[in-house]
């Protein structure tokens, strides 16, 4: 036997013997409950690693196809961080092919997986645009809408999205006036448009809490006109009259008068609308206030003008 051989022979053995004290370690390892754990944790890393290794270098990769199928996969199993970075490779590659609206939808679909809402409504009104006459197109419609809704914030916020969302969510029931999610839809719509009524609510209370009576006036009448059915009605237009009533009395004496009128007229609509609420004794306090300030104008007047 020559030297070459010997030393491959003892490699051999070197390797065999050292897959004995590993597998040996492994087995000692495992008899323990906490030593098996550590040895599923090792196997758990090591896979993750050896994952995370391949995943990058198909990233880097132009192997497109395969990038697609990953895509994909990664997609269903609903693994939209590793998804959307190949899609995104993918759109740019794939613009003029065949492929290129299905990862477009998947593109657009993941924004919307991952919870975020304004690429993803971007990207749903965009595919849209791009392919009106897909088999997708009033899906996307629909997602690009719901996508609007469900960045609409809470009523404390600034409405702006909540606005859109509604936008196009009518615009959707318009477009397809058939489809299966028109009740959805309107349903969203009243929603949104509860958020908005209570908006307006808590804006004109904010102004009568703090005093400012002349900014309570304007938003509770809005808030009756722009919602006539909202279950604020009954509370708002007490406040309206009160409101009207301390703003006259603190106003300067030239503008009490059409002020004090303002009050004994919105004392009418809430009676009208209202003549059994629990605010009546209260608000009939306000109007019979305004009354006698009226009177002694007049009187006022009279006095005047015999002068």
């Amino acid at each position: 036997m020559n030297i070459e051989a010997k030393l491959r022979n003892a490699a051999q053995m070197n390797e065999k013997n050292f897959q004995m004290t590993r597998y040996i370690s492994i087995f000692a390892a495992m008899r323990s409950k906490s030593g098996y754990i550590y040895v599923l944790f090792l196997v758990v890393v090591s896979m993750m690693v050896s994952s995370c290794s391949k995943y990058q270098q198909l990233l880097k990769s132009n192997r497109n196809e395969d990038k697609y199928t990953a895509a994909v996969q990664f997609y269903e199993k609903k693994d939209y961080d590793r998804a959307l970075p190949l899609f995104e490779q993918l759109l740019t590659i794939s613009k003029g092919t065949s492929k290129y609206e299905m990862v477009f939808y998947y593109y657009a679909n993941c924004y919307y997986g991952q919870g975020d809402y304004e690429e993803g409504s971007f990207y749903f009104e965009n595919f849209v645009t791009n392919f009106p006459n897909s088999k997708y197109a009033e899906e996307c419609s629909f997602m690009g809408a719901f996508c609007y809704y469900l960045n609409s914030p809470n009523s404390s916020l600034d409405q702006s999205n909540t606005k859109k969302a509604m936008l196009q969510l009518q615009l959707f029931t318009n477009k397809y006036p058939k489809s299966t999610k028109v009740d959805q839809c309107n349903q969203l719509i009243d929603l949104l448009r509860e958020k908005l009524m209570k908006k307006d609510y808590e804006t004109a209370k904010l102004y009568y809490n703090m005093n400012d009576y002349r900014g309570a006036t304007v938003c509770f009448k809005n808030l009756v006109k722009n919602f006539p059915d909202t279950k604020y009605k009954e509370e708002s237009l007490y406040l309206c009259v009160k409101s009207y009533y301390n703003w006259a009395n603190n106003s300067i004496e030239t503008k009490k008068e059409e002020r004090f009128k303002a009050t004994v007229e919105a004392y009418n609509i809430f009676i009208d609308n209202f003549p059994k609420s629990k605010y009546v004794k209260e608000s009939e306090g306000y109007f019979e206030g305004a009354l006698k300030q009226l009177d002694k104008k007049r009187i006022a007047e009279k006095i005047t003008l015999g002068n």
